[in-house]
């Protein structure tokens, strides 16, 4: 099962290190390089998986705490806009102009729709905090 969360973790790494590269199919931009902008998150999210795999017992809490305050904010910054067309980081029109160049689900005039790849992050996200949770308390369990 750890073995399974550290896929889960490297896939996840991954496709955020598309964010520091910025990732291109053909004319179609799929990430901007943002490593400026969210190159911290980067940098402790690796340090929290090595963390995990050299000291598992507080590696995995902190996998855990930093999964969940990383999606709180992506569901601030992204989903709060597209379900209340409002938010706190900046204006709808803003976020609309922001993401213009990248690829898109599904485009509605005056509507922001979260972008394709801060969807597959997101999902990813999720299923790193639920394989992470999942593990932790199955390993809890046995040494009970």
């Amino acid at each position: 099962m750890k073995k399974y969360c550290i896929i889960v973790q490297l896939i996840l790494l991954v496709w955020f290190f598309l964010d520091m590269t910025g990732f291109y199919l053909r004319d179609k931009c799929l990430v901007t390089r943002s490593y400026r902008d969210d190159g911290i998150f980067f940098l402790i999210y690796s340090v929290a998986i090595i963390l995990f795999v050299t000291k598992e017992k507080i590696g995995k809490w902190i996998i855990i705490g930093w999964l969940s305050v990383w999606f709180g904010t992506q569901f601030i910054c992204h989903e709060w806009y597209t379900i209340f067309s409002d938010g706190f980081m900046g204006t709808l029109k803003g976020k609309i102009e922001y993401f213009s160049g990248t690829m898109h689900w599904i485009q509605i005039e005056g509507k922001y729709v979260t972008d394709v790849y801060h969807t597959i992050l997101h999902i990813l996200i999720l299923c790193t905090l639920i394989s992470t949770i999942i593990y932790s308390l199955k390993i809890k369990k046995k040494q009970s």
